[in-house]
């Protein structure tokens, strides 16, 4: 199996080392094709007014100035070219991707635009708490990811569906399974923006998330991690909703 791994955090990411010790365990044929920088929040952007740059790190680990999308296509369409993957791995994410941060995730469009390509594609996610970006455990993931992995493709992926796994901030003996969830929904009222002035009197702005407490939905990605689970989330790539539709449908042929 040829695997290709990449990121949005960039090629020099922890979480990219931890995601091709797990590729590695699955596979000896991995190639790396990640973000010069930190891409994170750029979703599922395509860089088209400007060229994209490739640098070769080392044998079989590439870094391109561009985005994860664009880290895909390059990697599937001119780096390995005829031969090419079986599966893309996205990630590890430098914290979880869970609820609406899928619209918003560079990791998750890397995985969506390895499913449009027709390949089989992961998204894995590593959470943190109150410790920090900086207290990542990272064990959790690596420890757990080759059998959740494993166990996705032996389940099979159909076509036009990605899968988002999400591991809990906790070490790897104290995760309580894992739980195949739906995407949840957060409280948008604590979304907020923290505006500030730099020194020179011009007025500047950070977006910022309040923290109060908040219950997450049962069975959504959101409750999963809260409980030390591991959440295993199908997404499609198809955003059409049916009942809408058909109720559009109806009003429109009136």
């Amino acid at each position: 199996m040829r695997i290709l791994v990449t990121n949005d955090d960039g090629i020099h990411a922890p979480g990219l080392s931890t995601l091709e010790e797990i590729a590695r365990e699955l596979s000896d044929d991995v190639w790396v094709v990640a973000p010069e920088s930190d891409q994170s929040g750029v979703s599922h952007s395509l860089s088209l007014n400007d060229p994209l740059r490739l640098r070769q790190v080392s044998e079989q680990r590439f870094a391109v100035k561009g985005t994860p999308s664009d880290c895909v296509i390059l990697g599937v369409r001119h780096i390995l070219g005829d031969h090419g993957p079986d599966l893309v791995l996205s990630g590890v994410n430098r914290g979880q991707n869970v609820a609406e941060d899928v619209t918003y995730s560079g990791t998750i469009a890397a995985a969506m635009e390895g499913t449009i390509l027709g390949i089989r594609s992961i998204a894995l996610s590593q959470a943190y708490g109150v410790g920090g970006r900086g207290a990542l455990k990272w064990d959790c993931a690596r420890t757990h990811g080759p059998k959740v992995v494993r166990k996705i493709l032996e389940t099979g992926i159909e076509p036009g569906i990605l899968v988002n796994v999400n591991f809990p901030d906790c070490e790897p003996a104290d995760v309580q399974g894992i739980a195949v969830a739906a995407q949840g929904f957060r409280n948008q009222a604590l979304l907020s923006i923290d505006a500030r002035v730099d020194g020179r009197g011009n007025p500047y702005f950070w977006l910022a998330f309040a923290k109060a407490r908040f219950e997450p939905g049962h069975g959504s990605d959101l409750k999963a991690i809260a409980e030390k689970r591991i959440a295993v989330t199908p997404l499609r790539l198809d955003l059409t909703d049916e009942p809408t539709l058909t109720r559009f449908a109806q009003a429109f042929a009136e």
